[in-house]
């Protein structure tokens, strides 16, 4: 069995009992009520979002710098998944906020530098999708995807440095009692299995660029 299976394997048993688990077993909190749950989503894709970044940031200098094209290929697959999960959380922000600050979306400093994120690497997508590939738009998306990777710092320090709605780190913070124990390691868990369903995603979109520029040369090739 190959390694990518394996992990798809692992991710649909982890996010089945994560699913499960949520319902069944995690406590509702008692001040946000059920919508609370939305958390177990929201939370982890925030995370995988800017691990899918930080990968494509790190391959783009590598690409800058070697010329290689697997570090294009790593740093395309990476922005690919990225922006999906970027997508969730930006979503399930929106549901978890209707609730909480009477509507789905406002003007809030970290919830406009994480669109600003989306927007940029959404801009890279495009880029890649309809910009025939040379090496001139891998370097181009390279820097693109620097740049992009550089919003990260301003969403994550947004609640700092501007007054803002959104909540300062609960999972992070130092202060005892901050998030009860349950809730505490029911997001643990869903943190663990969204990590393994991005390894997943990564694995087989970087397989499937490889495949596709493979075929795409040997078609030039033959032509």
């Amino acid at each position: 069995m190959r390694y990518s299976s394996i992990l798809g394997w692992l991710s649909l048993l982890g996010l089945a009992l994560t699913a499960y688990l949520v319902f069944a077993w995690a406590p509702i909190e008692q001040a946000m009520g059920f919508v609370q749950k939305i958390m177990y989503i929201h939370v982890p894709s925030v995370l995988v979002c800017y691990a899918a970044f930080f990968i494509s940031f790190l391959a783009s200098i590598g690409y800058l710098w070697k010329r290689e094209e697997k570090f294009d290929v790593t740093a395309y697959a990476a922005a690919e998944v990225g922006v999906i999960f970027c997508g969730l959380t930006l979503v399930t922000g929106a549901i978890w906020g209707r609730p909480t600050w009477n509507t789905y979306w406002t003007w809030d400093a970290r919830l406009t530098t994480t669109l600003i994120l989306f927007l940029i690497f959404v801009g890279y997508l495009l880029l890649r999708r309809f910009v025939e590939y040379s090496d001139q738009q891998a370097r181009f998306a390279a820097v693109i995807a620097i740049i992009g990777f550089l919003d990260i710092p301003l969403i994550h320090q947004a609640v700092t440095w501007w007054r803002t709605l959104h909540q300062t780190s609960t999972l992070f913070s130092k202060k005892a009692g901050v998030i009860d124990d349950p809730l505490k390691w029911m997001l643990y868990l869903s943190i663990f299995v969204f990590y393994l369903l991005f390894a997943y995603l990564l694995a087989k979109r970087v397989e499937l660029e490889n495949r596709e520029r493979a075929l795409k040369r040997l078609l030039a090739n033959a032509d």
